[in-house]
């Protein structure tokens, strides 16, 4: 990736791993299809805004509803539910890391759908590390019971394959405006939850949400949902789908911290030592960490 590239990744891994806190902020008030709702909603009439006032063109985009659909089921309304209920359970933490399996998805899903991107040597060993990360961070609670702990952790990697799934459909938008994109997926994305959302939550019979949970919503729809995914697929032109989910791997970083200083959540030596396993499936994938110590040596 270019420098321009790595920027925004950088960038963007900040504004996704603040949307673990917002998360956080929100579990304990709103159910999750409701606000993952209330994510998306906010982000559409946002970036709409944002549309009108740069006087952007949707070039005949309004044509791939379908395909927007799809999109916004995949990329927001599967995924933001799942991990808005499993973050009721778990440290938003953990969460941003076992949705750092995404890249690890994504090239396995790549491999099956594109011709382009397909597994190597490498690949192989990233992938088979990278699960095994899940499998020492995941392991130790499955064999003590199969409990709502468990389920909330099951739910994240669930969110991730989704975003997999997505990462690799969204290539065929690489060539289009990154505004008008994004826009377009939160309204497909809102279309989707607005009848989920009131047959199973029936939001108008919910207490009014504290100035918090407000305050939480507008912080995830703005920054981490509508400025991220202009950024988002600004990358994914530039650099592909596998090399921008590598977003999802920094992303935790912002997301611990912030959990520790807020919620005073603390992680156990074993997350640590998956996100570590993760970490290095990743920078076998990326290949790049290689290459830099072979020419170290061969200097």
């Amino acid at each position: 990736m270019t420098t321009s590239a790595w920027l925004w990744l950088l960038v963007l891994s900040v504004l996704w791993g603040a949307g673990f806190f917002f998360n956080k902020l929100l579990a304990d008030e709103i159910p999750p299809l409701s606000a993952a709702l209330g994510r998306v909603g906010v982000a559409a009439v946002f970036l709409l805004v944002l549309v009108r006032i740069m006087r952007a063109s949707f070039n005949g985009l309004f044509r791939a509803w379908p395909s927007f659909l799809l999109l916004g089921l995949l990329q927001n309304a599967i995924p933001f539910s799942l991990i808005l209920w499993g973050q009721g359970f778990i440290a938003s933490g953990l969460a941003s890391i076992l949705n750092a399996t995404t890249p690890l998805f994504t090239i396995l899903i790549a491999h099956a759908a594109t011709d382009d991107d397909k597994l190597s040597g490498a690949r192989i060993a990233g992938l088979l590390a990278g699960f095994a990360g899940v499998a020492v961070m995941i392991g130790q609670d499955l064999l003590q019971a199969m409990d709502v702990n468990v389920a909330a952790q099951l739910a994240c990697l669930l969110a991730a394959f989704s975003y997999g799934l997505s990462s690799v459909y969204a290539r065929r938008f690489k060539r289009e405006a990154p505004l008008p994109v994004a826009t377009l997926q939160l309204w497909a994305s809102t279309l989707i939850l607005v009848p989920i959302a009131a047959l199973i939550d029936k939001p108008w019979a919910l207490p009014m949400p504290s100035a918090t949970a407000g305050a939480a919503i507008l912080g995830v729809a703005i920054f981490s949902t509508a400025l991220a995914f202009i950024i988002y697929f600004r990358v994914l032109a530039q650099a592909g789908a596998t090399n921008t989910m590598l977003v999802t791997f920094l992303a935790p970083i912002s997301a611990i911290l912030l959990g520790a200083i807020v919620f005073g959540e603390r992680l156990s030596l074993h997350h640590f030592a998956g996100m570590a396993a993760i970490a290095l499936g990743l920078a076998l994938i990326d290949g790049r960490p290689a290459q830099f110590i072979g020419a170290s040596f061969r200097k």
